[in-house]
């Protein structure tokens, strides 16, 4: 039979096992609690809960705020060039002046609005004229030219 000096140390040993590993348990809670806190900001989980929340408004709003920018820049592209076309040309084919320093050029968006703007030079003077396109088509009648160049252009927005 055990003396009471030996139960003694029995449960001295023990209850100095229990105490190495509580301790053990309470430096790994403590270090998963450190990582859990997310840094040198936050001190305690409801600080740390605050710092998310804090962080992921900052976020929500740089989403919305480049959506909107993109919706932005997306409508301002749709209403800028996207085609450019140029026919050269000589008016005066067989009077043998000219040469090739006429041109029509045609500037569409992607809807197909825009302007064809065409030169005619001679040796005397040069002619400048625009005519507004809308879906590629203008009001005002068009030159051989003036036809080329919107097809041109109207081929160049599809590729």
């Amino acid at each position: 039979m055990l003396s009471s000096y030996e139960i003694d140390y029995i449960l001295a040993g023990v209850a100095a096992f229990l105490i190495v590993l509580l301790l053990a348990w309470a430096i790994r809670l403590e270090l998963r609690i450190r990582r859990l806190l997310a840094g040198e900001h936050t001190k305690d989980i409801p600080e740390t809960v605050a710092f998310l929340k804090k962080s992921i408004a900052t976020l929500d709003t740089f989403q919305q705020e480049t959506e909107d920018y993109l919706h932005t820049v997306e409508r301002r592209l749709n209403k800028s060039i996207q085609a450019v076309q140029t026919v050269r040309f000589n008016p005066f084919k067989g009077m043998g002046t000219g040469g090739n320093q006429s041109f029509a050029t045609t500037l569409l968006d992607e809807k197909g609005n825009g302007v064809v703007i065409s030169s005619l030079y001679s040796n005397d003077r040069v002619s400048v004229f625009a005519k507004p396109l809308t879906k590629a088509t203008s009001t005002y009648e068009l030159s051989g030219e003036e036809s080329e160049s919107i097809t041109l252009a109207k081929e160049a927005l599809k590729k």
